[in-house]
């Protein structure tokens, strides 16, 4: 998970400006003398900071999680494999390069313009990857829990929201995954560099949550079941935590979007199904689009992607809950 060059090369820095920094004590030129003690301290100063900077990286990237393994048990019947085919639509933003399933994985750095943090790949979920050495408990804990197999975090895994999944979606997916056909090449394994290591101090790349218990699915046309909905697919993301909006702040993540809260009430049920069916606004206009660092392009609202996660209750249970909302004013970050 970790590429230790860096940190061979930080250290030989340190070491070298230490060096430098002591010969240069020695000289008997003022000005070399000064200039090069100036040199190597700053050498010194500057890898010994990245240094710690990226072992406290390493350390976080490296935790151990024990959250337990849950004891569901897939099934694996028509209408399971077909309702985690529809639930798999949410994954299909990072786990595919062009929002079509098969999940067969991507290269997140490529596709969303990350900086140069290692290899970091969204990985190929069909089972032609790893997921087939991995038990039904194993995969469940990585989408509600964002837990590797082995107990580290996984990385950008939206488990946040996936951690209000309910025990009968959650097994829906596994069999989904389970039986999807064979696609595409086994991806990379995640191999972050020092920086990626470093970044992590300045954004969090881990995603591990509290053990979640059971969970049951809400009772289907009510508002209860629109917020399940909404959750689970990810809204906050884009919208801010109460759905308020978010203002870009220039970091890298999910466009900015706006206040649903002020939003959707002027919306009509109908208008709302409109949206979602067509991209369509109630004015006439359409979602502008947004282009990918991999260049690959899409609606800049996920309409498409929402829609074929939900059916038409859904979608109406979820403009019920987004109509019930109080107004909130305040956008978040």
């Amino acid at each position: 998970m970790f590429d230790i060059t860096g940190i061979l090369v930080l250290v030989v820095l340190v070491g070298v400006g230490g060096f430098l920094t002591k010969r240069a004590w020695k000289l008997k030129n003022t000005f070399l003398k000064w200039g090069g003690v100036i040199m190597g301290g700053l050498v010194t100063l500057v890898a010994t900071v990245a240094l710690i900077l990226g072992g406290i990286g390493f350390y976080k990237l490296n935790q151990h999680h024990d959250n337990p393994l849950p004891t569901l048990t897939v099934a694996g019947s028509p209408d399971q494999i077909a309702r985690g085919e529809q639930l798999a639509h949410v994954c299909i933003s990072c786990h595919t390069p062009n929002n079509q399933l098969p999940l067969s994985g991507t290269n997140f750095v490529a596709q969303f313009g990350l900086p140069p943090v290692g290899t970091l790949y969204a990985p190929n979920l069909t089972p032609t990857g790893d997921i087939k050495v991995w038990s039904d408990g194993e995969i469940m804990r990585a989408i509600r829990e964002g837990v590797y197999k082995d107990g580290r975090s996984l990385l950008i895994m939206p488990a946040n929201n996936f951690r209000y999944m309910s025990d009968v979606d959650v097994q829906a997916l596994v069999a989904y995954l389970r039986a999807q056909p064979a696609s595409g090449a086994p991806t990379p394994k995640t191999r972050l560099n020092f920086f990626g290591a470093i970044f992590t101090n300045l954004i969090d790349f881990r995603t591990a949550q509290p053990p979640v218990a059971s969970i049951p699915l809400p009772q289907a046309g009510t508002p209860d079941y629109g917020k399940y909905m909404v959750k689970i697919i990810g809204c906050s993301d884009c919208h801010g935590p109460q759905l308020q909006g978010r203002i870009d702040n220039g970091q890298p993540g999910p466009p900015a979007g706006p206040n649903l809260t002020a939003i959707i009430p002027q919306w009509s049920e109908e208008q709302f199904m409109t949206y979602f069916n067509t991209g369509t606004l109630p004015g006439g206009g359409q979602t502008p689009m947004l282009t990918l660092p991999s260049g690959f392009t899409e609606p800049r609202m996920p309409w498409p992607v929402v829609r074929a996660a939900t059916t038409d209750a859904e979608l109406r249970d979820m403009y019920a809950y987004l109509h019930s909302l109080p107004l909130e004013t305040t956008p978040a970050q």
